[in-house]
């Protein structure tokens, strides 16, 4: 049985200094309505970032991002699709961006997976909005599974970058869950994440939080994340 969300909750206020002081660290993520307008070419964009971001100095892509939008077209998911191999080798080269070969070749793996299901579903969003507290490493799952790179953290990370509610493997996060006995082993495991969602859907239940505030009051009450 996971520790109450009050107690997590009250550690988290007497590390943080006080209840007004955790809620001011808190957003809001997207609703589901929300989350439906966000179009196709915004969930390439991000999940790029993520992945030139993974194992990178975060603030370098930042800064060249404008250049990034640029090179590929605005992220327009057919433009990306029409380009040969012989085009993305030479952005490969490009300057203006990091010059990372297989990274850049998952910009047209990851516009195939968004055009094939936004065929199916409607919209890359729409397919998004199924998942919630109880399944979202499902979502996760499918990410890494149909998608170029997203797995372990940059598939959670790009979603939550989008304002889509998720929780997060951050360090403080993965620690309390593991000494807590939520989980063992792989943290990307199907065990591992069917127990977190577990875990995540009793918290939201007690509280009626999203995921995301679930996540920070988490990493807020835990490890060395103990500044006021």
């Amino acid at each position: 049985m996971p520790e109450s969300f009050d107690s997590i909750y009250n550690r988290a206020c007497e590390r943080k200094g006080s209840a007004q002081a955790l809620e001011a660290q808190l957003s809001r993520p997207l609703n589901k309505t929300e989350v439906a307008h966000i179009s196709d070419d915004r969930f390439l964009a991000q999940m790029t970032k993520k992945v030139f971001q993974s194992g990178f100095v975060w603030r370098v892509i930042e800064q060249k991002w404008a250049a990034f939008e640029e090179v590929f077209f605005g992220f327009d998911i057919d433009k990306v699709l029409l380009m040969p191999d012989e085009m993305l080798e030479q952005k490969a080269t490009d300057k203006r961006i990091v010059r990372n070969y297989k990274k850049v070749m998952t910009v047209r793996d990851n516009a195939m997976m968004i055009k094939d299901i936004s065929q199916q579903y409607g919209s890359f969003a729409t397919f998004v909005n199924q998942y919630g507290p109880g399944d979202i490493t499902v979502l996760w799952r499918k990410l890494k599974q149909h998608g170029a790179r997203l797995g372990g953290n940059t598939g959670p990370y790009m979603l939550r970058a989008l304002g889509v509610d998720t929780f997060v493997l951050s360090r403080d996060v993965e620690d309390y869950l593991r000494k807590h006995d939520i989980f063992s082993g792989g943290a990307y495991s199907n065990r591992s994440l069917e127990a977190m969602d577990a875990a995540f859907l009793s918290w939201h239940e007690q509280s009626q939080r999203p995921l995301q505030h679930l996540s920070r009051i988490i990493a807020m009450s835990w490890g060395t994340n103990q500044s006021a």
